[in-house]
């Protein structure tokens, strides 16, 4: 087959493109910095088409997009989200009508997706790196769902952009799996430089203490998991085996700490589904086949995450009740992120052979008052609040971890938990919070 001459037929500009979409589409966006920011941004267009009636399903999207931020497309496009970022919560603080939540775990989220699809046509729109010589491109930054939607027949349009990173596993595609595409040239979207404060570094701190040479790891984004990879710089053997790639990993590569020589599966090779981060990051990635991207299925799967050895799923959450209960994702009843892929590689450490299930939080966060001011408060509680989601049961927690010290959970009765949790609250809150566990007769 002349692969060139397949590339040319199918490539267009972007009116091509949103020509493309029908009624009634059933349309997945890739993840974070894999969704085609181009074709999203002119998305809403396909209303002056006289498209209506279709579905979006997004998780963490980056741009501030029309179809998002304006309901008034609501009959052409309706938004679901399987993890909010900030225009998702800034459209449903605002009352949008064309958006809601979509509850998953990562390694389902396609597959029960799926069931609403009803005989729906399902268009995926994923972005690529360039075609090599043998058909081939890459998903670049992510196959969390995207290569399940492929294998089960999607629709798939692409963006094609020689900035986004080679990357090897479930994330190559051949040009003959592609429907359509749009050439770009934008930036790779990126993440600022990773920092933390003296806070993170102390949890971080004793977040590395419970990680044994050689253990697989499993870490997030932002402050907490930031400091727990430069804590980690001076252990041996690590490997890693995650949902998310990010800078502070390429710095425990280079550092010599992860070496995955003592993983049980995919040794020498970290394992994630996703990235995102700094332009180092993404140089870092192309071309490079000690990083192997596989489908969220396979990355998220608790039985497979249980066969890596001494594996540790470190993860953060918004509030800790004394039972160990874990509210991750909203703030009450209103939805801040998403369960990601928190429950996944929690239950899927405690299946490993001396594994490790880790949450991390603040003792403390500052909340703003209606008259403006700023108040503290406890994020380790008697009672979550009401309306309150949890991300994460009780029963899947063996250490919570704050700036205050380790509770060590797993195996221990609820009073004794609840001593354990009270120990590491702010010491502002923890005389309120004793009083609150007797008159709840909890201890």
């Amino acid at each position: 087959m002349n692969f060139q001459q397949d590339y040319l037929s199918k490539k267009k500009d972007i009116g091509g493109i949103l020509d493309l979409f029908k009624s009634e589409d059933f349309i997945i966006s890739g993840l974070g910095a894999s969704e085609p920011m181009n074709i999203l941004s002119q998305l809403h267009h396909i209303a002056e088409r006289g498209v209506k009636g279709c579905d979006i399903t997004n998780c963490l999207p980056l741009g501030n997009y029309e179809h998002i931020m304006n309901d008034s497309y609501k009959d052409a496009i309706f938004v679901n989200s399987w993890f909010y970022g900030g225009q998702m919560r800034a459209a449903a603080k605002n009352g949008n009508q064309n958006t809601t939540h979509m509850p998953q775990r990562l390694h389902t989220a396609y597959k029960k997706r799926a069931y609403a699809i009803d005989g729906r046509r399902v268009v995926l729109l994923c972005t690529c790196s360039p075609m090599d010589a043998h058909g081939y491109l890459s998903l670049s930054l992510g196959c969390t769902y995207e290569r399940e939607a492929i294998d089960n027949g999607a629709f798939v349009i692409a963006e094609v952009n020689p900035n986004m990173p080679r990357t090897f596993g479930d994330t190559l595609i051949h040009i003959s799996e592609i429907n359509a595409f749009v050439e770009t040239d934008t930036p790779a979207p990126t993440l600022p430089a990773p920092t933390f404060t003296d806070k993170d570094k102390i949890i971080g701190a004793y977040i590395a203490d419970l990680v044994e040479d050689g253990s697989t790891i499993q870490l997030g984004i932002g402050g907490i998991p930031n400091a727990v990879a430069d804590a980690l710089k001076g252990k041996k053997d690590l490997g890693i085996h995650t949902e998310m790639f990010t800078d502070g990993m390429v710095e425990l590569v280079e550092c010599g700490a992860v070496t995955n020589a003592k993983k049980s599966i995919n040794r020498f090779q970290c394992v994630a589904t996703f990235a995102m981060g700094s332009q180092k990051l993404y140089d870092f990635l192309n071309d490079n086949p000690s990083v192997l991207m596989r489908s969220g299925n396979y990355t998220n799967d608790p039985a497979v995450i249980g066969e890596n050895s001494k594996m540790v799923s470190i993860n953060t959450s918004l509030e800790v009740d004394f039972f160990g209960q874990c509210a991750s994702e909203a703030i009450g009843p209103v939805q801040f992120s998403g369960s990601g892929g928190q429950a996944d590689t929690a239950i899927g450490a405690q299946r490993s052979k001396g594994g490790k299930s880790i949450i991390a939080l603040y003792s403390t966060a500052n909340i703003k008052n209606p008259d403006g001011t700023r108040t503290a408060v406890s994020k380790i509680v008697h009672f979550l609040k009401a309306g309150s989601i949890v991300s994460l049961s009780r029963n899947d927690v063996d250490f919570v971890v704050t700036e205050y010290g380790v509770a060590a959970l797993s195996g221990q009765p609820t009073r004794e938990r609840v001593k354990r949790l009270i120990a590491i609250a702010h010491p502002d809150f923890r005389e309120e919070l004793q009083a609150l566990a007797v008159t709840n007769n909890i201890i």
